[in-house]
């Protein structure tokens, strides 16, 4: 796997996914762990100081999937809201893990369960709480 680029973290976001990882069992441990380092790595910063092309928790992204040429629109969300939002993607999935922090232009390499891999980038944020003045959602 390939260098990640550097990521962005809201604070309250960064806090509100270690209670989550610290409370993970089961098949959602391995995605926890990949989280977790990915928290470690990051710049954590104020809320109201993330960028308007970096993607927090409840962005919606447009992102290709490079690794099959598939661009999707997905709401990156908390598992517990993942039924009451249309396009949402779990952070506690391995793809949704992948995005947290990105940046517009940014691709990943990212592994997948069974061994795979996909190479993922972050071709625009359509919505973002931070940019819509939505600090503490």
């Amino acid at each position: 796997m390939t260098s990640r680029p550097p990521i962005i973290i809201n604070r309250l976001d960064a806090e509100r996914l270690q209670r989550l990882i610290d409370v993970v069992s089961g098949e959602s441990l391995a995605v926890a762990e990949l989280l977790e380092e990915e928290l470690a790595r990051g710049e954590v910063i104020d809320p109201e100081e993330i960028p308007a092309d970096t993607v927090s928790m409840n962005s919606q992204v447009q992102f290709t999937d490079l690794t099959r040429d598939r661009q999707m629109i997905r709401t990156l969300v908390y598992p517990h809201a993942l039924a009451a939002t249309e396009d949402g993607i779990s952070v506690m999935a391995p793809i949704g893990a992948a995005l947290i922090g990105l940046r517009v232009g940014d691709v990943i390499d990212w592994p997948l369960p069974g061994g795979g891999e996909a190479q993922l980038r972050i071709d625009a944020i359509l919505w973002q709480p931070e940019r819509e003045g939505q600090f503490h959602r």
